[in-house]
């Protein structure tokens, strides 16, 4: 399991959304985040999240040209932490990490990694919390995070 984590824009609306933030603080280390994404988050983040700016601009640039200034800000900054995963739920974002060798997980990622890190009992009540807001998920989704979950 990676020591820390990075966390885009879309998995901290989320997880604030259903009062699930301290899932991140549970399950790794050190929660990292960029100010681009603080930025676009707009809400005041919880202290135990390090905000680090990217040492190195040039591979930020060029993933801009790509991605939003978040998604492509958390990619970045992961060239520069050590044994870190990125929280990246955006389709042509996982898809750049993808070509780029990136860990990447996504928000419901971090529910399936909280049960069975013991942070949380049931996946299957933080996934109804994110049905009753604005981010909708297919049926098929539903059932395969449950089954990662071992929640059948």
């Amino acid at each position: 399991m990676h020591s820390a984590i990075i966390a885009d824009t879309s998995c901290f609306i989320r997880l604030e959304k259903i009062g699930e933030t301290k899932l991140l603080q549970g399950i790794y280390k050190k929660v990292y985040t960029t100010p681009q994404v603080a930025a676009e988050f707009k809400n005041q983040l919880p202290d135990w999240i390090i905000i680090q700016a990217i040492k190195g601009d040039e591979r930020f640039k060029q993933l801009e040209t790509e991605l939003d200034s978040g998604e492509a800000s958390a990619i970045a900054l992961s060239y520069e932490i050590e044994d870190v995963i990125v929280v990246l739920d955006d389709w042509s974002a996982r898809r750049t990490a993808e070509r780029l060798k990136i860990h990447f997980t996504g928000t419901f990622g971090i529910m399936v990694k909280a049960k069975q890190t013991g942070v949380i009992t049931s996946v299957k009540p933080l996934l109804n919390k994110v049905r009753q807001t604005n981010f909708h998920f297919s049926e098929e989704v539903f059932r395969q995070t449950l089954n990662e979950a071992g929640e059948q």
